[in-house]
């Protein structure tokens, strides 16, 4: 592995190539904050698939398309006046010291669960109005459900176990079974899915990676389906839905 220097000496070499780059290049020069936030969404979930395949090349390689994002963002900063890639590390070092009294301070911790506590009390400390003033707006549905109830669990407000969870679930499954009206059936649905998601969390398991590996799994399926098809003659949307069914079961056991 590289040394310290090493380290620093390959993360100065970036900062110049952002420099040259946003001086020399066409395209680097028209970018802006707006137009840089799609692609790093983009970046993003290219980064979560390699995770997912636990495929380090590839996390290697998104993780520095990540960073490009990153250092983008705080040279655009820079040409503001606003800030510079060094204020935006020194006041992260400033939030990790501030947020870890356990390590950098008298607090003493047991467990993982109190690290967390900790951490939500001192986030309101700094100015938060609310616990969940964190989240952001845009997450993705299921990834914010997990995240609301993860943040409120710093305080305490959660269930004691994971059958109290999953009683809760019994309970929205019911009252979604028996809503007629659709507006009212909607809002249970919500519900239950919500429910779900804080199981899962208690359960000790994630929602999204969970349904993303479901995904990806009838994916391949159903490509596996389409190809055995193919090489047996048959259109697929032709098939019955038992007739497709029993290629579906082919498919599985692949």
């Amino acid at each position: 592995m590289n040394t310290k220097e090493q380290k620093l000496e390959a993360f100065g070499k970036l900062l110049d190539i952002m420099n040259d780059l946003r001086e020399k290049c066409p395209w680097d020069k028209k970018q802006t904050l707006q137009s840089l936030r799609h692609l790093t969404l983009e970046e993003t979930y290219e980064l979560s698939d390699a995770i997912l395949k636990e495929d380090l090349q590839e996390i290697k390689k998104e993780l520095g398309d990540v960073l490009l994002h990153l250092v983008f963002y705080a040279k655009i900063g820079s040409e503001k006046k606003s800030f510079d890639i060094a204020d935006v590390i020194n006041t992260l070092n400033e939030k990790l010291i501030f947020r870890h009294p356990h390590i950098y301070g008298d607090t003493k911790v047991e467990n993982e669960e109190e690290v967390k506590q900790n951490w939500e009390k001192l986030k309101l400390k700094e100015g938060n109005k609310s616990i969940l003033a964190g989240v952001p707006k845009s997450l993705p549905s299921l990834v914010k459900a997990f995240r609301i109830q993860d943040k409120v669990k710093g305080i305490g407000f959660d269930f004691a176990n994971e059958n109290d969870a999953w009683k809760k679930v019994e309970e929205e499954l019911s009252e979604f079974k028996i809503e007629t009206d659709p507006e009212k059936k909607e809002q249970e649905l919500g519900d239950v899915l919500f429910s779900i998601i804080n199981y899962s969390r208690i359960a000790g398991i994630n929602p999204d990676s969970a349904l993303e590996k479901t995904n990806l799994k009838f994916i391949l399926r159903f490509q596996k389906m389409e190809q055995m098809a193919k090489e047996q003659n048959i259109n697929l949307a032709e098939l019955s839905l038992e007739e497709m069914d029993v290629l579906w079961e082919e498919a599985k056991k692949v």
